[in-house]
């Protein structure tokens, strides 16, 4: 029985990894034993699981249909050794987590050394990504996600706003001057992120009055990833537009100015997902809840930007 279930761990890593190279160094072992253990599994079903090319491997009907039973099974098992040998409330075991990449290289690597810290038999595996990726196909536990959420069969849980900020060099400031409300930006120079659908014009609300108001903007420098567009706003390239969680250690070290407060860019969501179970594993239930517990009610790095001040909407 041990031997079948590592043939399902094993087919269920090539099949992730889209790679026996890749699913050997997962599991830790060689690329043949990957190979053998894989080819001797289709032998023992009578069905072809995985199509093998020079370039790459992807899933026959078979393997398709094989590969979501299996990862059912390998979930269950997991969460089964876990209530039993650790309680309900200890995690233990592999955690994959999937995160945008700006924020979890800012801010998730740290919270997750942290956390394993704590839980000494908890090993994690973190991989960022700002490409849309189907939790359940690719075998992640859980996902941190800003913006709307696309998946209506996975759970969530909200770990509050993602505030945007606009910033500027004290370089700039000095020689252009500081814009004082959305209307100034008119006469200054931005610089646009390119993710998104209407670049050109920026929506900021008021938090005192919920009031908002959309400005176009003038921009001659468009960028792709927000630390490109904080590395532009600290060359002086013009006004910035940012999540606190990217600006705020150069706001306090003094490279960034925020500008136009209190007005800021109309906020978007931080969520936290995971697929559906009706026991959700113990690694992901602690995990999620000392993430709740750091972003709220305010992370630190709103704390930074705006202040205790202008803390309460």
């Amino acid at each position: 029985m041990q031997d079948r279930f590592e043939d399902l761990r094993t087919f269920v890593a090539v099949a992730q990894s889209r790679s026996f190279a890749a699913a050997a160094r997962r599991l830790g072992v060689v690329k043949s034993a990957v190979s053998r253990r894989v080819q001797e599994l289709e032998e023992r079903l009578g069905a072809h699981l995985i199509n093998r090319s020079t370039r790459n491997l992807s899933l026959t009907d078979a393997g398709r249909i094989f590969f979501e039973k299996a990862t059912a099974l390998l979930a269950g098992l997991e969460e089964a050794e876990g209530l039993a040998s650790h309680g309900a409330t200890e995690p233990a075991g592999s955690l994959r987590i999937l995160a945008p990449s700006s924020f979890g290289r800012l801010q998730l690597v740290s919270m997750v050394c942290s956390f394993m810290e704590q839980h000494s038999r908890l090993s994690v595996e973190l991989s960022l990504s700002d490409d849309f990726v189907d939790l359940v196909s690719e075998g992640f536990d859980m996902a941190v996600r800003i913006g709307e959420l696309q998946d209506s069969n996975l759970s969530a849980r909200s770990l509050g706003a993602i505030r945007r900020v606009a910033c500027a060099s004290p370089a700039y400031i000095a020689r252009f001057g500081a814009p004082k409300q959305p209307s100034d930006l008119t006469k200054h120079r931005g610089i646009s992120y390119t993710n998104v659908d209407d670049r050109k014009f920026w929506r900021f609300v008021d938090p005192r009055t919920g009031k908002e108001q959309s400005v176009s903007v003038h921009a001659r420098l468009h960028v792709n990833t927000g630390d490109a567009l904080c590395e532009a706003a600290l060359a002086g390239a013009g006004v910035v537009v940012l999540p606190t969680f990217i600006v705020h250690k150069a706001v306090v070290a003094g490279s960034l100015v925020p500008v136009m407060l209190p007005y800021e860019k109309v906020p978007t969501e931080l969520h936290v997902v995971y697929p559906s179970r009706k026991l959700v594993p113990a690694k992901v239930k602690v995990f999620v809840d000392y993430l709740a517990a750091k972003c709220l009610p305010r992370p630190h790095w709103d704390r930074d930007v705006f202040g205790s001040a202008t803390l309460d909407r």
